[in-house]
Order: C-alpha cells, then sequence, then structure tokens
C-alpha cells in the first residue's frame, strides 16, 4: 500500500464503486501481514515513503518466492535483494513478470502505475574499478526501482584520475550520488571535491589483505576530508541507494 494507492481506494469508496466492507478487506493487512515466518511489513510506504524491501541472503527460495508473491498482490513495485538464482527461479513461478538481475544479485518488480516522480530525481552511481560494479549495481537497480534516473559512471578509480574528470559535467545532473570504492577507498573524497550535492560513500570488500574485506576502504571513507560525504556499511549498495533516494527526491521538488 502506497500513498497514491491509499487516496485511489478511498476515492472509489466516496464515488460508491467500492463498498465500504470491500475497502475494509482491502485494508486488513495494514499495518503488517502475518504469514507465519515472516511478517509483511504493508504500511512502510505510507510511514517512510518507500517500500519494504526483502532481504533474501538466509531465507529459503520458498520463503522469498512467497514474501514477494504476498507484496505484488498488494499493487506496489518489489525489491528482493542478495538474491541467488534459486530465489529468483523461485520467484519467477509465481510471479513470471519479476526481473532478475545478476550483477546486482536482486528480483525486481515495477509497479505497472506511474513509477517516476515529476521532476524525476538524479542519481549518479560511480564505482572505482570495475570489481565494485556488483555492489554499485546493487545501489543503481534500487534507484530505478524507486524512482530515479540512474547515471551509471563506472571504472573511475582515482588511480586514473581523468577518467573520473571526464564525466564531470554529468556528476552536475546529480541530486545525489552514490560512490562504490574499494582498496583504500580515497575516491568519495575526491568526488566530494567535485560536486555540490550529498555523496554517500559504500565500502566494498574489494582489495589485498590489508584491506580487511573492506575494513580499510571504510576507515578511510569514515575520515574523509570531503564533508559532503557520509558513509554506509561495508558493501551496502541498497543503503546507499535507499538514502540516496530520499535525499534527491527531496532536492528534486
Amino acid at each position: 500500500m502506497n500513498p497514491t494507492a491509499l487516496l485511489e481506494l478511498l476515492a472509489e469508496v466516496e464515488r460508491g464503486t467500492l463498498s465500504p466492507q470491500a475497502a475494509s478487506a482491502r485494508l486488513a493487512t495494514l499495518p503488517f501481514e502475518d504469514i507465519g515466518h515472516t511478517r509483511i511489513d504493508h504500511h512502510r510506504h505510507l510511514r517512510n515513503g518507500l517500500p519494504e524491501v526483502i532481504y533474501a541472503a538466509g531465507k529459503t527460495p520458498a520463503q522469498t518466492a512467497e514474501i514477494f508473491t504476498r507484496m505484488a498482490a498488494t499493487g506496489s513495485s518489489v525489491l528482493a535483494t542478495r538474491a541467488t538464482p534459486d530465489h529468483a527461479a523461485a520467484v519467477a513461478v509465481q510471479v513470471p513478470t519479476a526481473l532478475y538481475h545478476p550483477k546486482a544479485r536482486a528480483i525486481t518488480l515495477r509497479h505497472a502505475g506511474p513509477s517516476t516522480l515529476n521532476p524525476q530525481p538524479c542519481i549518479a552511481v560511480l564505482c572505482a574499478g570495475t570489481s565494485d560494479i556488483p555492489i554499485a549495481e546493487e545501489a543503481a537497480v534500487t534507484a530505478e526501482l524507486f524512482g530515479s534516473r540512474v547515471l551509471r559512471l563506472y571504472d573511475v578509480g582515482v588511480a586514473g584520475l581523468h577518467r573520473l574528470l571526464s564525466v564531470r559535467d554529468q556528476l552536475a545532473e546529480a541530486h545525489a550520488v552514490i560512490v562504490c570504492a574499494g582498496m583504500e577507498g580515497a575516491l568519495p573524497s575526491v568526488v566530494g571535491g567535485l560536486v555540490a550535492v550529498p555523496v554517500i560513500a559504500v565500502p566494498t570488500s574489494v582489495g589485498y589483505g590489508a584491506s580487511f574485506s573492506g575494513a580499510t576502504a571504510l576507515l578511510g571513507m569514515l575520515n574523509s576530508c570531503s564533508p559532503n560525504v557520509s558513509v554506509v556499511n561495508i558493501d551496502n549498495g541498497f543503503g546507499a541507494a535507499y538514502t540516496a533516494t530520499l535525499i534527491a527526491r527531496a532536492a528534486a521538488r
């Protein structure tokens, strides 16, 4: 249930095309639906502006498919992150129109109704190297599903600074920027010095031994000298996109 769907439901009751009893039945799953192994928060879109998202890691394919199907039945867009091909196959049986994005490890279903805002927010998603693309794609797919226009600017790390400078004009279009980097995690600080919008830094677990699976990049980003840089957890492309979406929506109004 999202604000648009709720207003339309109330309008149907007002017009007399839907009985109060039928409307009550549709609202019966608010604020959540208990399906035994999971309590699905259908009310989150009304509270926070974005729907609940399925974290597929640790869930069986059958559990993921059931949650995805219940959420799809409400007419909202649906996103499952950290999904395997087995998760995707189970979802496809129940919701054939769902799409699996292997690089992003995400399953999406875009609601057939209006899915973009006017004006449409723009988010730039950068990554330092090709090895960071899976995390960047998780961020990009999430931001697109939530209605943003996404600029993918990949393999622009500081080891070849000219690559980043070559996309500076595109960066200027963004209402918010997501930067994914491993190794020493220097890229967000450089990007932060080039743009006048918030930068969400995502440390990735890419790098050799002393990178400590992303801990080195995380600490480097937390110590950024660019004051417009904020940091999410290691490999958390989804969390970066969620925050960037809320920022970009406010900025685009």
